[in-house]
């Protein structure tokens, strides 16, 4: 068996996890397909139809012969391979698809993103027939602890992958990883992200001189566009090395320097009190068994009168992660419910001021990257290698797919102390004026 690995420069001798290259690791076996399909295996097929609600789509084999649909007409083909293929996406699809798509032994004919939104309606509505031997046989596993020194390998993993990676898709003014606000839909990825940023500090109800600390920065743009538009001073933490290195460039390069702070450190060792507390796409990363903790934190951390704001993507209901997506992009990924989410307020006596659900912001956001990201996949391949490119693909696909077909939530929650009375009448001054800026 071969595997694909990230990157093509050889492995560093050091064994720190901060050291280690960047691999992304996949099942790559050579297999014969050089025989006719037997019986059983249309058989399957057929089979896995039935069990995915009979999705509108045909299956190619390794010898050319299609199997199409039991009802209907076809929209998308499958195009499998090798047998081997066949056997390891009956035994468990969550997994096997994008390990197969990754390694080019299962193509798709038809759009990518528009096939993971029909499958994943279909299979939606089909689960709930199934016998409970196939739910245990499909099940996605529970995520990798989130400890702190897993917490540092799990962040290596996603985030290090390269600044120049991430530079090739994301926005150019402020490098966001998480999702845009399109207060119309013909914003630019670039004007919907800073809208977003306007639309966090708006929420907040920042002033000048005010004190902030961020848990989780990426690469440094909310605390820059807070500093810069509104004169408060943010401590910003953050495990990942080549983030750090990017916000604290430029910091320095947009003279900001002053009054950010970038501290390379776990957000659990926050300490101090601040006016406000945000935390943008991280709790996807804390894991459910630390949400208390969490609490706690926020709690100690704001100060009576302070607001905290927490954005994360989430679920209608409790659920794991998608077993590739946990394994292959997201190690230690969790995303909350909304009443997991509710349990983070409870437990330290929060009053929830405000909860929206930016849900097809982020479906817009995830298709404004794929366009960015496809248009560079020569680069990302040459970067890394084709496995790899697939393998992204078929990550920021499936994740627009989940958010239009509302298996994924992606939701913005205020709150504050139970006993703060220092809070706004109404909203009436965060839509005063557009959040996004001219084009």
């Amino acid at each position: 068996m071969s595997q694909s690995t990230a990157r093509k420069t050889p492995a560093p001798t050091n064994d720190r996890p901060e050291d280690r290259p960047h691999v992304l690791t996949l099942p790559l076996e050579e297999q014969q397909a050089d025989r006719e399909p037997h019986s059983y295996e249309r058989w399957l097929i057929a089979k896995l139809m039935r069990m995915a609600g009979s999705p509108p789509l045909r299956f190619q084999l390794w010898n050319n012969e299609f199997i199409d649909p039991e009802e209907g007409h076809a929209r998308f083909t499958l195009k499998l391979t090798d047998p081997k293929a066949l056997f390891t996406l009956v035994t468990n699809p969550n997994l096997a698809f994008g390990d197969l798509y990754s390694a080019g032994r299962l193509q798709v004919d038809g759009d990518l993103s528009e096939l993971m939104e029909t499958l994943y309606r279909s299979i939606h509505n089909a689960r709930q027939k199934w016998p409970k031997w196939l739910e245990a046989l499909w099940r996605n596993h529970n995520p990798r602890s989130t400890g702190v020194s897993e917490a540092r390998e799990n962040i290596h993993h996603h985030y290090d992958l390269g600044n120049e990676f991430y530079r090739l898709w994301l926005d150019h003014a402020e490098m966001q990883y998480t999702c845009a606000y399109y207060e119309t839909p013909d914003l630019t990825l670039e004007q919907a992200q800073l809208a977003k940023l306007e639309h966090v500090c708006r929420k907040l109800r920042l002033k000048p001189g005010m004190t902030v600390v961020e848990a989780g920065c990426g690469w440094g743009g909310l605390a820059r566009y807070m500093a810069r538009n509104y004169g408060v001073k943010v401590h910003s933490y953050n495990i990942s090395k080549e983030q750090l290195t990017y916000a604290r460039e430029e910091a320095r390069r947009q003279q900001l320097n002053h009054l950010i702070e970038y501290v390379e450190d776990d957000y659990r060792n926050i300490s101090g009190q601040y006016d406000a507390f945000v935390s943008i796409g991280m709790l996807e990363h804390v894991g459910k068994d630390n949400y208390l903790a969490l609490s706690e934190l926020i709690s100690r951390s704001l100060k009576p009168d302070g607001l905290a704001l927490l954005h994360s993507i989430g679920r209608n209901r409790p659920m794991l992660m998608n077993a590739w997506i946990e394994k292959r992009i997201f190690p230690g990924a969790y995303p909350p419910s909304i009443s997991e989410f509710m349990g983070i307020c409870e437990h330290s006596d929060f009053s929830v001021l405000d909860v929206e659900n930016l849900r097809l912001h982020y479906a817009q956001t995830l298709t404004h990257w794929m366009e960015r990201f496809r248009s560079n996949m020569d680069k990302v391949t040459e970067m890394y290698d084709g496995h790899f490119a697939r393998a992204w693909e078929m990550y920021l696909a499936g994740s627009i797919a989940a958010f239009r077909a509302g298996s994924l939530q992606l939701f913005q929650v205020v709150f504050t102390h139970g006993g703060n009375n220092q809070l706004p009448q109404n909203r009436q001054d965060i839509y005063s004026s557009p959040a996004a800026p001219e084009a």
